[in-house]
């Protein structure tokens, strides 16, 4: 055998075997790939049957499994701020599913605004007394034109924080625009997308109106960061 033949010989057999080796990866990556889009498909079909039917929540899909065994039981407070209809929204969570508890608007009665904030101040003690949460939000105010509207605002908020701290809870604060980007998805959403969401989120809830929406809205902003961070003070830390 010349050595043209023995290397024209060996170039085929290494084409045959890189050819062969071709295949097989090809094979391989074919049945990984058809057994992911399969196992995939399972999911996600598990997952619009449970969306459709309300047994789960967008929240739940979106935590890893890891974050969900460091999930613990909370109970949480949201307050929307107002000087007439403060809001407030009550619901549990396991770190994995988010329940409803309560809410309600509480109305200020009196003239006069020392007397419009106190019974502000009872009201909203009443109903950390009877629901003992474990942990309060509370919606940050915006500025606006009316400035005497603005330090109203700010007065009836500074209630809504002072009724919480005076339990001993950890309050956090967020902005209107994080807490619909996190509930709705859009950080100008309006109310009536935001209320639509609630009831998404905790189904079966009678909401007491567009205010008890906000502050639901809130509590489940606080109790996605609380779960997503694996912990209370992450929340607490992430709240802006």
């Amino acid at each position: 055998m010349s050595l043209m033949q023995f290397l024209h010989r060996r170039k085929k057999a290494t084409s045959r075997c890189r050819k062969r080796l071709s295949n097989v990866a090809e094979v391989s990556f074919s049945f990984h790939a058809k057994a992911k889009t399969e196992q995939f498909h399972h999911r996600f079909i598990s997952v619009k049957n449970l969306l459709r039917t309300g047994e789960c929540s967008r929240f739940v899909l979106t935590v890893p499994e890891k974050q969900q065994e460091q999930g613990r039981n909370m109970r949480v407070l949201g307050i929307d701020p107002g000087l007439r209809n403060m809001g407030w929204g009550v619901i549990d969570t396991d770190g994995v599913r988010m329940t409803h508890v309560a809410n309600g608007v509480v109305h200020s009665v009196g003239t006069e605004l020392p007397e419009r904030l106190l019974s502000l101040h009872e009201q909203l003690t009443d109903v950390l007394t009877q629901y003992q949460p474990d942990s309060a939000a509370v919606e940050q105010t915006f500025v606006n034109k009316d400035g005497v509207g603005t330090l109203k605002l700010g007065q009836a908020r500074g209630i809504a924080l002072l009724v919480p701290a005076q339990a001993g809870l950890s309050v956090g604060e967020y902005a209107p625009n994080k807490v619909k980007k996190t509930v709705v998805g859009v950080g100008h959403a309006d109310k009536r997308q935001v209320d639509h969401m609630v009831r998404l989120q905790l189904p079966g809830c009678e909401i007491a109106g567009p205010d008890a929406a906000d502050a639901l809205a809130v509590a489940l902003c606080h109790a996605y960061y609380a779960r997503s961070g694996g912990s209370l003070e992450a929340a607490l830390k992430r709240a802006v």
